[in-house]
């Protein structure tokens, strides 16, 4: 039987990959849900067309690193899993919801005539702008923790609708609109792309103020968050995370006023979005139940985690090798003519 315990700390390398898988998930998939928030105040139908397309080729296969963090959990990490599903079962129903209302909106809007695209359009929206404030919800949730009793999920079935979830849920919605606004400004031009330059200002100065008061809330939630980033030498050591945020934010809304600028804008809020993502890490690590159990205390066996992780190894390079080529294959500036 392969068993790598006595090599590698496999719950912290799954634990890792997870939250890889997720980070992957939230900037590839949040682009894109951008585009549907952003969808219906486009200024003509053939911006919508240049929207649709500049997303054609990508949303879908986005959305297969949410499976690889969701099956991951299942498997290295059963129990988190076993806690966790309880407690956001409605908010991830409804989640799954928004996506499956967003493909099929997405798919039938290339087949229908102009008088039920409109329709389609709605439901392109309605299903982006759902499943974008459930993952805040999910996210806000699991900041806070959850009731546990013993090796069980104790809470009730809405304990996740509470003001700190629901502000972290309409702040991802922010978030996602400049990833949104900023790909847009990268991939089209004329009518689309100063619109889309518009929106992305008004969406960076939402998330400027969502980032103020979320990095004002957290630390208070527990303790142990407080301690991480307020106490010497911690706050030495961490400093170059917020002072990179305001660098980063600062060089955004700078190339936001430049008209040369179209590539930059969204590659920084990728940047800004990994720097939010490593600050909530580092305020959460090793808790993958916050605060009841650690990685290592919801770790699968050893043996299941080896095994899948011979999987991982050989199908995750496969997986980024073929994204990287989508990516790469599809360059460029799109445009409004039917290419689906």
């Amino acid at each position: 039987m392969i068993d790598f315990s006595n090599w590698l700390d496999l719950p912290l390398i799954w634990g890792i990959l997870i939250a890889v898988a997720v980070f992957l998930y939230v900037v590839l998939d949040g682009f894109d849900l951008g585009c549907g928030i952003l969808f219906p105040f486009a200024p003509s139908d053939k911006c919508r067309d240049r929207i649709m397309n500049s997303i054609a080729p990508f949303w879908d296969g986005n959305e297969t690193w949410l499976v690889l963090g969701g099956g991951g959990l299942f498997v290295a990490f059963p129990l988190a899993y076993a806690i966790l599903m309880p407690a956001f079962y409605l908010p991830i129903m409804l989640m799954l919801v928004g996506l499956i209302f967003r493909g099929v909106a997405f798919e039938f809007r290339f087949k229908a005539n102009l008088k039920d695209r409109k329709l389609w359009d709605i439901f392109f929206h309605i299903g982006s702008l759902l499943a974008s404030f459930m993952q805040g919800i999910i996210l806000g949730n699991f900041i806070q923790g959850v009731d546990v009793s013993g090796r069980n999920f104790a809470g009730g079935a809405f304990d996740w609708i509470n003001g700190f979830a629901i502000f972290t849920g309409i702040s991802l919605i922010f978030g996602y609109i400049l990833l949104g606004a900023t790909w847009l400004l990268m991939k089209t031009e004329d009518e689309t792309q100063i619109w889309a330059r518009d929106a992305a200002k008004y969406a960076l100065g939402f998330v400027v103020i969502a980032m103020i008061l979320t990095s004002i809330a957290t630390p208070f939630i527990d303790t142990r968050i407080f301690n991480i980033w307020f106490t010497v030498p911690n706050i030495y050591y961490l400093a170059p995370i917020p002072i990179l945020t305001i660098i980063i934010l600062i060089i955004i809304l700078r190339d936001l006023y430049a008209i040369d600028r179209d590539n930059r804008p969204f590659l920084l809020s990728l940047f800004l979005f990994l720097l939010n993502y490593i600050g909530f890490g580092i305020s959460l690590f090793p808790w993958i139940i916050p605060f009841q159990f650690t990685l290592w205390d919801a770790a699968a066996v050893s043996t299941s985690q080896s095994i899948t992780l011979i999987g991982a190894i050989i199908m995750l390079p496969i997986i980024l090798l073929y994204t990287a080529y989508c990516y790469y294959t599809f360059r460029g500036k799109s445009n409004h003519e039917k290419m689906y």
